[in-house]
Order: structure tokens, then C-alpha cells, then sequence
């Protein structure tokens, strides 16, 4: 680590952070500007009719489409990560992701047809392996091991992710709306190119020669042959049984680009006053409370800390599972408000269920998410810290493509017995995870 550790002291420090979490924070804010923008339109543009300016999909072959392109946009993190680990280097793994990113973005806005469409998710696929785990490693080479800072900075960078989530489908949802998915799909391009442009242009200036190149290379001896030790197993085994929890999480959370999006089209009353609410706007209602409700809960976390009493990670990763099931108990308030699955799309329920439900997803999300991340980068094995981030991203994988099967069956079963059983399953897994905390903890040897 010699190498990042001299660039680490060297770099100046602003309001106690490394300027390069803030040159981090707006690539990532960019990236997720144009990942939600084409998100928040894309079950909308597959299921609406040729006239109407989409691919006239069924309601069912597009959630296991959106299910399968979202689980393996989480998939390819892993062999990004471990490319990253062993030949690129995580920064020019970033450039490569950027670039396919933005092609893919343009892809899908060239031409309305599923040619374009299979190639834009195909490149957006392949572009998100390279990008999303390394960009998560450098936050975490900013900082020295054992640095209390590192939860705080994987919040920050959580905002990030979150501004850019909020104003993309307001922005894509009305170019959309108004010119035509195509527009809509090539302003989440243009977001795109203009994270990497900043990526490229001041990676130098703010993060000198940090993760340019492969970890056998930054460490300057190689480990690369070397077998793990007891303590290193250990903590990997920790990793594995928070992705597998986190499995469960995103699968429920993930709902909120699929059978949410079409229940909010159908079922809930988006009229506010004599405004109509778009419905690829809801996407920007979690990253909204993301933005407002990260700064409060990262000090409580430290104000807590400072009295000794902050909740260690799989208390908070438990408590996340509990909160997510909440919000799809309030879901299920909505669907008896409107007397049941009822098939009358002119019986309607408040605006306000589907509102609190992001609420409590959003919640749940943050005592998850960040702290997973923060988690991996202080469990992962030096050698293996992308290869571990991609294992993390992994479980969103397994995820979207759970999340997606169980959305294609809303119309068969109704939505009310798929948020039922989303609900208790995921009160259950958070009671169980909050059961299971002694023993990781002692897995982590000290590191949670």
C-alpha cells in the first residue's frame, strides 16, 4: 500500500475528506444521472405501444426483460473488479465503463427498434462491470485502514449517487414525455459523457497516481499467488453472508422500477391539485429522501458513535431488511384502500401510500446499502478489493432477476399477495440477521 498511502497524505483535506470523494462523488452523480434516467423510462418505453412511441411489449415480458437487464448490469461488476484487480487498474476500468456506458445510452436513442434496444442494454450491461465496483474501491483507498471517516465518506458518495438519481427522471421523464423516448435516452447519454469528461479531465489534480494501476502493482510485492490467511477467509465469509441477506433486500427494493412503476401507472391517483404527476417521476422520490435523509442519519450515526452506542453493521444492515418490509406493508395499505385487486383502473388509491412506502424503502436503503459498502472495503482482502465489490454488487444480480420473476407474476396473483409476502419475508430475514450478529462480528476480527 506504499504507494497509495503517499498519495493520501499528500492530498489536501476539505471539511476532513480527501478532495478526490468529491471529484468521486460527481463521476458517480453523472453516471447514476444517466443509469436512472434510462431506468425510470425503460419499463414505460417497453410496454407502451408503437403509436405511443415504444416496443409494445406485455406487461409480463417486460418485467422479466427489466429484471434480466438490471440483475446482469450487476453481474459484470464482477469480472470488471477482477480485471480491474489484476491488469487495468480501477481508474482506467472507469474510462472504459464510461465510454460503453454512453454508447449504449445513444444506442437505444438512435433508433426505435429492439435491434438498438438489445444493443444499448448490452453495452450499458458491460460498461456498468467495468464502472460501479471501482469507482466504490477508490472511496475506500482514500483512507487509511481503520479510519472512522470511511462510513461518513461512503455516505457522502451515496448522495452522490442519489442527486443524480433524483434529477434524471425529471429530466429524462420530461424530454420523454414531450419529443419521445429517444430524447429521453439521449439526454441519459449526455450525462454520461459529461461524468467522464470530468473523471478524465481531473483525475490526475484530485486522486495524483491513486488506483492507476493493477493492486499487485500498487502494493509493490506481489500477492497475487498467495493464499489467504485465517483472518482474511473469515472476513471473506462475513462478505458472503451480508451479500446473501442483501439478495433478499434489493429484490424487494428493485420493485420499485417494476411492478411499483406499473402499479403507480394504474392503480394510484397521481393528481396533485390539477397536475398530473408523470409516473417516471416517483423514481425521483427515493433519491429525494436520500439526499435529505443521509446527512441526518450519517450524524446520528456519529453522534451515537461518540457516545459509544452506534449500531454495529449487521444491526444496521438488519434494521434496513425490517424497513423495506414495512414499506411493503404500507403497499398493502393501498391495495385494500382501493376494496383489493380490483381490475378498475378508475378506482385509484392516495398518492400518499406510494410516497411513505419510498419513505420507508429509503430508510431501509441507507442502513443497508452505504454501510455495505463501506463494509466490503473494510473486510475485502487488499489483493482482491474490486474482485469483493463485484461480489458485492453480485447479490443485486440474483436480485433484479428474483425481483423481476416476481414482478411478472403480479398480474396473475395480484399485487396484493406480492407485496404480502415481500413484506413478512423481509421483516423475518432482518429478525434472523439481527440473530446472527455475534457471530459476524467475530468473523470480522475487530473490522465491524
Amino acid at each position: 500500500m506504499a504507494q497509495n498511502t503517499t498519495t493520501q497524505n499528500t492530498m489536501n483535506k476539505v471539511q476532513g475528506h480527501p478532495k478526490g470523494l468529491y471529484l468521486l462523488f460527481a463521476t458517480e452523480m453523472w453516471e447514476r444521472f444517466s443509469y436512472y434516467g434510462m431506468r425510470a423510462l425503460l419499463i414505460l418505453y417497453l410496454t407502451k405501444t408503437l403509436v405511443e412511441g415504444g416496443l409494445g411489449y406485455t406487461d409480463q415480458d417486460a418485467s422479466l426483460l427489466y429484471g434480466f437487464f438490471t440483475g446482469f448490469v450487476y453481474f459484470t461488476p464482477l469480472i470488471g473488479g477482477w480485471l480491474a484487480d489484476n491488469y487495468l487498474g480501477q481508474r482506467k476500468a472507469i474510462v472504459i465503463g464510461a465510454l460503453l456506458m454512453m454508447l449504449g445510452q445513444f444506442s437505444l436513442a438512435y433508433e426505435t427498434s429492439k435491434l438498438f434496444l438489445y444493443i444499448g442494454l448490452i453495452l450499458l450491461i458491460i460498461g456498468n462491470g467495468f464502472f460501479k465496483p471501482n469507482i466504490s474501491v477508490i472511496v475506500g483507498t482514500l483512507y487509511e485502514p481503520g479510519d472512522s471517516r470511511k462510513d461518513s465518506a461512503y455516505t457522502i458518495f451515496y448522495m452522490g449517487i442519489n442527486v443524480g438519481a433524483f434529477f434524471a427522471p425529471l429530466l429524462t421523464g420530461y424530454m420523454a414525455i414531450t419529443y419521445g423516448f429517444r430524447f429521453g435516452f439521449l439526454t441519459a447519454g449526455i450525462g454520461m459523457l459529461i461524468g467522464l469528461l470530468l473523471f478524465t479531465m481531473l483525475g490526475d489534480r484530485f486522486l495524483g497516481g491513486l488506483c492507476k494501476y493493477p493492486s499487485v502493482v500498487n502494493n509493490k510485492v506481489s500477492t497475487k499467488g498467495a493464499p489467504l490467511t485465517k483472518e482474511e477467509k473469515d472476513r471473506t465469509r462475513a462478505i458472503v453472508v451480508f451479500v446473501l441477506f442483501s439478495i433478499f433486500f434489493f429484490a424487494g427494493f428493485e420493485q420499485a422500477g417494476s411492478s411499483m412503476t406499473l402499479y403507480t401507472e394504474k392503480f394510484i391517483d397521481r393528481h396533485v391539485g390539477s397536475f398530473e404527476v408523470p409516473t417516471s417521476w416517483f423514481q425521483s422520490v427515493n433519491p429525494i429522501f436520500i439526499v435529505l435523509l443521509a446527512p441526518m442519519l450519517s450524524m446520528l450515526w456519529g453522534d451515537l458513535r461518540a457516545k459509544g452506542k452506534e449500531p454495529n453493521v449487521p444491526i444496521k444492515m438488519a434494521l434496513g431488511m425490517i424497513l423495506l418490509g414495512l414499506g411493503f406493508v404500507v403497499l398493502m395499505g393501498a391495495v385494500m384502500a382501493r376494496g383489493g385487486d380490483v381490475a378498475d383502473e378508475n378506482i385509484k388509491a392516495n398518492i400518499l401510500f406510494m410516497v411513505f412506502a419510498y419513505l420507508l424503502h429509503t430508510l431501509g436503503e441507507l442502513c443497508l446499502s452505504p454501510i455495505g459498502l463501506s463494509m466490503v472495503s473494510k473486510l475485502s482482502p487488499v489483493k482482491l478489493a474490486s474482485l469483493m465489490m463485484g461480489v458485492w454488487l453480485l447479490s443485486s444480480f440474483f436480485a433484479n432477476i428474483m425481483g423481476g420473476f416476481v414482478a411478472s407474476y403480479v398480474t396473475d396473483l395480484g399485487a396484493g399477495t406480492i407485496f404480502t409476502v415481500i413484506g413478512i419475508f423481509s421483516i423475518v430475514l432482518g429478525v434472523i440477521l439481527f440473530s446472527l450478529n455475534r457471530w459476524l462480528v467475530k468473523l470480522s476480527h475487530g473490522a465491524l
